[in-house]
């Protein structure tokens, strides 16, 4: 392992430790956690060594495959953190309609090698997104409305489990293991070096509807759309948003419908059915797009080099109780990047092999952007404060945005939660893996002791 490159193996001290910290983390705010040993892995080998290390040493392990949590879910104090971001190879088998994914692969890559085979994947939404902590936090990607959360599409795993041995986990060998990755998030207790998932149909063509409003039609739009959504096809991906839109000089509510179309049908005319469709600002009408043009716009919507608080929960309350407890979350969206996605799934059917139980018919999340770090409390506090009044609505939250630590909700079921516990203890007995955030590592609490030190 400590071969393989000379920053390969970092002890904290050692040149370029902090830099590869900072480099662990998306987010232009990073997490005031110190591990104390970083190993950037560069294959199979290198984790198992990895994994036997921390054993050797009574480490605890966090794990860093894209890097884009938001919340820098594995860099954690103490301990090791495991950087898998070098482990990016795709093997596409157009035959099995499957393909062997390592967990730093970020979706572009993936999808610009399905297209030529006529396969598709529901990878995350931003381009910066990798596969591994994606796929382990349930995964609502593009066209997941139709296709299911990704870790649905997992048919194997080889993972690295806490003995430091490498298995390949399928339903027949390692059940347990498996329905355990198919959701638990940041709670898995094993270092998953290759996803075997199965593939679908490359969709014949992607259409893109956009609305934006002014913010005075906001409550009108955001029921029009809850009340729209079951008279969509299930291929058509339906949300909302209040606050930032990209390339407009003022905040708006909009609606983005996209549609990945298996015939010539326009699946997005219902859309131009709204009472108030006269009172746009800015509207393109099923426009053909492409993947990469979808990736462009979700990127632009989350730039890089932003300081970033999110958070979210799902609900099925009646969107008239919704509107009424989130009016003071939409009416006080900072006017920076920032704002509150209003995301219309709809549910999809649960499955006996898969722990992934948290969902409902709307999420609703906060997503706070700016840059200077004298705002840093200001901005958790709109992020997760303004969830809390809704609270008694939610179902649960989606590991994707991950707060445990800032605003603790459930991530799944109660059922499916102890039996997560119980078979951890079967797999990671030492409690080698670290699981979920505590409040001792909140964010909202770094940012509150950071006020307190300049006031």
């Amino acid at each position: 392992m400590a071969g393989s490159s000379p920053d390969s193996l970092l002890r904290r001290g050692d040149a370029g430790y902090e830099q590869a910290r900072l480099d662990a983390v998306w987010n232009e705010r990073k997490p005031d956690r110190y591990p104390e040993v970083i190993v950037r892995a560069a294959d199979e080998q290198d984790v198992v060594a990895a994994v036997r290390l921390a054993r050797s040493e009574g480490l605890a392990i966090g794990i860093r495959s894209g890097g884009h949590s938001w919340v820098g879910n594995g860099v954690r104090d103490g301990g090791m953190l495991l950087d898998l971001s070098r482990l990016r190879d795709v093997t596409v088998d157009p035959a099995a309609r499957t393909a062997a994914v390592q967990p730093a692969v970020k979706g572009p890559a993936l999808l610009e090698r399905l297209a030529p085979h006529g396969l598709f994947f529901p990878t995350g939404h931003a381009p910066t997104v990798g596969v591994g902590g994606f796929l382990l936090g349930g995964g609502y990607g593009w066209n997941s409305r139709r296709l299911g959360p990704a870790c649905l599409s997992i048919e194997a795993l080889d993972v690295v489990l806490a003995d430091g041995t490498l298995v390949h986990a399928t339903d027949a060998t390692h059940p347990d293991l498996l329905w355990a990755a198919r959701g638990s998030g940041p709670g898995f207790f094993g270092v998953v070096t290759r996803f075997h998932l199965a593939l679908h149909d490359l969709p014949r063509r992607v259409l893109r509807t956009v609305h934006s409003y002014p913010l005075e039609l906001r409550d009108e739009v955001l029921a029009w759309s809850y009340d729209t959504l079951e008279r969509l096809h299930p291929g058509v991906e339906f949300s909302a948003k209040v606050g930032f839109t990209p390339g407009s000089g003022r905040q708006t509510v909009s609606v983005t419908a996209t549609a990945f179309c298996e015939s010539d049908d326009n699946p997005l005319a219902p859309l131009e059915d709204a009472p108030f469709r006269d009172r746009a600002v800015r509207a393109r009408v099923a426009e053909e797009t492409t993947t990469a043009a979808l990736y462009d716009h979700a990127d632009r919507l989350t730039p890089p080099g932003m300081r970033w608080a999110l958070d979210g929960i799902w609900t099925d309350a009646p969107v008239d109780e919704v509107l009424d407890q989130a009016g003071p979350l939409l009416d006080t969206v900072p006017d920076t990047t920032s704002h509150v996605l209003w995301m219309l799934w709809g549910g999809f059917p649960e499955r006996k092999d898969a722990c992934w139980s948290s969902q409902a018919k709307l999420y609703l999340s906060p997503n706070a952007g700016w840059s200077d770090p004298a705002d840093d409390l200001a901005h958790e506090q709109w992020a997760h404060g303004g969830l809390a009044r809704l609270q008694h609505l939610s179902t649960g939250l989606q590991f994707s945005d991950n707060n445990l630590a800032d605003r603790f909700d459930h991530g799944l079921s109660p059922a499916n939660a102890a039996r997560l516990e119980e078979i951890r203890a079967v797999y990671d007995p030492e409690g080698r893996f670290h699981g979920y955030m505590t409040p001792r590592e909140s964010t909202t609490a770094y940012a509150a002791a950071g006020h307190a030190r300049t006031h």
